[in-house]
């Protein structure tokens, strides 16, 4: 399969650039800096700014699948305006490219915690994370009003870390994998698992999930 990846040197998009390769998939990544990117077979780096649609769409099209693991960074002091530019822009890009099938890395905030109560607007979630986490949530509104993409949006566990590679993990939908003494956690590695399979044997068109293990 030929997959454009759209954030592959970021926290989960790395993770997903190596598990594409290794299951010998053709990979186009779209990188601001190509330099960041070191020679790997079946590797295509493709200079492009998420946050322009027109970029976006001449660097996917042609492509059998894309994945989006865009994120500006937590760091960003605009994190919510620049997510969702970018956010918009790479839905456009793909759908001008006649790309069907989009996979978005989301976040865990839109989970729901309790029954109308989802996790980021939990009193107790922290400040840092919360104006990311509810551009990631309007990023899963928004793609839920696309009719022409089969998308499906994975939001990770709430604790989402780098870790081994199990090769293994639980789905749930809308509300988290649950363990014993609350949600589950999920390495950056499995995540990345669980993205690939459900580009190589989709369960979730048109559909949000999630895993943990």
């Amino acid at each position: 399969m030929k997959v454009a990846l759209i954030g592959p040197t970021g926290f989960v998009g790395k993770e997903v650039l190596k598990e594409l390769l290794s299951r010998g998939h053709e990979v186009v990544a779209l990188a601001r800096d190509p330099a960041k990117l070191e020679a790997r077979s079946g590797l295509t780096v493709v200079k492009a700014d998420a946050k322009q649609s027109e970029q976006v769409a001449a660097a996917v099209e042609g492509v059998d699948a894309v994945v989006n693991a865009y994120n500006p960074g937590w760091s960003v002091p605009d994190i919510h305006t620049e997510f969702l530019e970018g956010t918009r822009a790479i839905y456009d890009g793909v759908k001008r490219a006649g790309v069907k099938r989009l996979l978005v890395v989301g976040g865990a905030g839109s989970l729901y915690a309790a029954p109308g109560v989802q996790i980021v607007d939990l009193p107790e979630f922290p400040d840092q994370w919360k104006q990311g986490a509810l551009a990631a949530r309007e990023a899963l509104n928004l793609i839920r009003l696309e009719s022409s993409l089969d998308w499906t949006f994975l939001s990770p566990a709430p604790h989402l870390e780098p870790g081994e590679r199990r090769g293994s993990y639980r789905v749930s939908l809308d509300t988290p994998v649950m363990d014993a003494d609350g949600p589950a956690h999920i390495s950056t590695a499995d995540l990345a698992v669980a993205i690939v399979d459900e580009l190589e044997r989709p369960q979730h068109i048109r559909r949000r999930f999630t895993v943990g293990h």
